[in-house]
């Protein structure tokens, strides 16, 4: 019998290196790895993020959608009647100091009579001379400034030469003052920011959420993009 031919190994065999392309192959799967890893630990630290944001608007998320949902429906056939205000009016005699100015007559109502809120851009009517029939006179001047408040709106009337100024106020129903929060009527600067913070909330869920359905996987993001980007370019269209 003839007796097994030997195989001759390579040097580089012999001592236990491996080909060039399998250490290749292997640095392109740990590459691979390593990019899977960072996209899984990227999508954890979206979804955490997705639901802090949504815990933080939930409360008044759903306060603003309750109020948008009134709004929205505050005139027309599907009307939602939000009650009737309540309407008071009284007459207050002025301080002995008088008044300089609309907006002085402004600061100091809202001192006497405790009101809340902010007054608007007063109304200021200058004397003028008016036709009364056959007869001519002389309307004196008119001033009048509105302050507006979540819970109520009060309108002051007031002739120059009067000794009295003239208040009227409308008390909001809960449903009306609900919608004056929503829109920040006479709140301050610090509402406002808070509101912003919900805005804020709101676009973050719409793109975490975009993220997280895509998954990061390259064919859906185009998609989800080309999508959205539709819907702006629709919407834009239509406003033009």
């Amino acid at each position: 019998m003839n007796a097994p031919e030997s195989i001759e190994l390579k040097p580089a065999e012999r001592a236990g290196v491996m080909p060039a392309s399998v250490h290749a192959m292997d640095a392109d799967e740990l590459a691979a790895r390593r990019q899977r890893s960072r996209r899984a630990t990227f999508i954890k630290w979206l979804r955490k993020v997705h639901g802090w944001v949504g815990l933080w608007g939930a409360v008044l998320g759903l306060l603003f959608g309750t109020t948008g949902f009134l709004l929205n429906h505050r005139g027309g056939p599907l009307s939602v009647s939000s009650g009737e205000p309540q309407v008071e009016q009284l007459q207050i005699a002025l301080p002995q100091r008088g008044f300089k100015s609309p907006a002085d007559m402004a600061r100091w109502l809202k001192d006497e009579l405790h009101i809340d809120g902010k007054p608007g851009k007063p109304r200021r009517e200058p004397a003028h001379p008016v036709a009364w029939g056959d007869h001519s006179a002389v309307q004196p001047e008119f001033w009048q400034v509105g302050i507006a408040g979540p819970h109520q709106n009060v309108q002051v009337e007031y002739w120059v030469g009067n000794g009295f100024v003239s208040v009227k106020r409308t008390q909001n129903s809960f449903l009306g003052t609900m919608n004056n929060l929503h829109k920040g009527v006479g709140m301050s600067v610090g509402w406002v920011l808070l509101i912003d913070t919900i805005a804020g909330s709101l676009i973050l869920l719409s793109l975490t959420g975009v993220l997280l359905w895509t998954g990061l996987n390259r064919r859906r993001t185009i998609g989800a993009v080309l999508v959205l980007g539709s819907i702006v370019a629709a919407v834009v269209c239509g406003l033009m």
